[in-house]
């Protein structure tokens, strides 16, 4: 890396950069001669953000999602979509209370947490780290869940 010498007091020029736009600043008499150098017209404020390392961000999300009893699917599009599949099923039209809904949430939540927990066991068990789509259908399988 270069090595810069202390300039003496800066010179005006004329030119019209009155205030903190970009400054030229030539470091005279040295070897840098004729190397101009950009000065940021704001310097960053406060402290950089820290980087996480590799697959902490990935443990700090389980430990947020272990930790909290919300819901994992937001309500209004689950409810969009248990009265479509509703529709499909049937041609009457239905109204169906929050309650009905929300309790239909947690049991698909429930149930597919349930799955990938499984599917983990038997990705844990293949000696891998990442689930694939083999490991859902061992779960299901073992469940004694159809394919329907």
């Amino acid at each position: 890396m270069a090595r810069f010498k202390q300039s003496g007091p800066r010179r005006s020029t004329g030119s019209a950069s009155a205030g903190g736009g970009n400054e030229s600043v030539v470091v005279g008499r040295s070897r840098t001669a004729g190397i101009v150098r950009r000065r940021p017209s704001i310097a960053p404020a406060g402290r950089r953000k820290r980087r996480m390392r590799p697959g902490e961000r990935a443990l700090k999300e389980i430990r947020q999602y272990q930790n909290s009893t919300d819901l994992l699917i937001r309500r209004l599009p689950f409810a969009r979509l248990v009265r479509e599949i509703q529709q499909g099923l049937s041609r009457r039209a239905y109204s169906w209370q929050a309650s009905a809904i929300l309790a239909l949430q947690e049991a698909a939540e429930a149930h597919l947490v349930g799955l990938f927990e499984d599917c983990n066991l038997c990705a844990v068990h293949a000696k891998r780290v990442t689930i694939m789509p083999k490991d859902m259908q061992l779960a299901r399988r073992i469940r004694g869940q159809t394919r329907e």
